[in-house]
């Protein structure tokens, strides 16, 4: 089942998503390219008009800078990070601030951040301890055309998901799946069922061993509860549209 709304999305494995706009625009979210499933390094990147970082843990954070460095995008973050950007990041006046319920418009891409039930920060550099780059968040994007998706980031199950589809209506959800660290297929699948989406993209498995979740038990999970959702697993590097 296509989505059908003017908008690919191409997944590069862990949580690192691109979105080719309606109108034309390139958002990236959660950039670690470095991952190893990914066809794609960060110095080739060469498009991008949003960025979003859901949080501080590497496997979200880790090329970010390299990302922003070469394209300079809009990049609206969470209020504690967007302090550290301004005195780590040479382009800091295309950081926007913000926190949880907030909205903001990114070059015309409506972004606004929602709760995630996770934590941040990690240890960069030559740190003792590590750099707490705030609260981690979910993110709901809404394109030009008005079509809206949610990238939950990293998360645990959570029951205001429920909000989430009663505030912001997302057609698209993008859920970890992997497990250990974050919710596994079946909690995944009570997600879907909450947030009411028709299309989901499973994030957050099969770069390493531990992140054990797959989609094919995300599909058996949906069908024990008798939820009609269409998972799109395209290979690191594929597309749907």
């Amino acid at each position: 089942m296509a989505i059908d709304r003017d908008t690919t999305f191409t997944w590069y494995g862990h949580s690192c998503i691109e979105v080719r706009t309606p109108g034309g625009k390139t958002v990236i979210i959660d950039p670690w390219f470095s991952n190893p499933t990914s066809p794609k390094s960060a110095d080739r990147v060469d498009a991008c008009d949003v960025l979003i970082t859901t949080h501080g843990h590497f496997d979200h954070f880790g090329d970010a800078l390299l990302v922003a460095s070469r394209t300079r995008p809009a990049w609206p973050v969470i209020h504690e990070l967007s302090l550290w950007l301004g005195r780590n990041y040479s382009g800091k006046d295309d950081v926007v601030g913000m926190n949880k319920g907030g909205t903001v418009d990114a070059r015309g891409i409506k972004v606004t951040f929602v709760h995630a039930d996770h934590s941040s920060g990690d240890i960069y550099g030559s740190a003792e301890v590590p750099l707490y780059l705030g609260e981690p968040v979910g993110v709901v994007v809404e394109l030009e055309n008005g079509f809206r998706f949610y990238h939950a980031g990293d998360t645990a199950l959570f029951s205001d998901l429920r909000l989430v589809r009663e505030l912001y209506e997302p057609e698209v959800a993008m859920l970890p799946i992997g497990g250990h660290f974050t919710m596994g297929p079946r909690e995944a699948a009570m997600a879907v069922e909450w947030l009411g989406v028709r299309h989901v993209f499973p994030l957050h498995y099969g770069t390493f061993p531990i992140l054990a979740g797959t989609p094919d038990e995300l599909r058996r999970e949906l069908a024990s509860r008798g939820v009609e959702a269409e998972v799109h697993s395209p290979e690191p590097g594929g597309s749907v549209s």
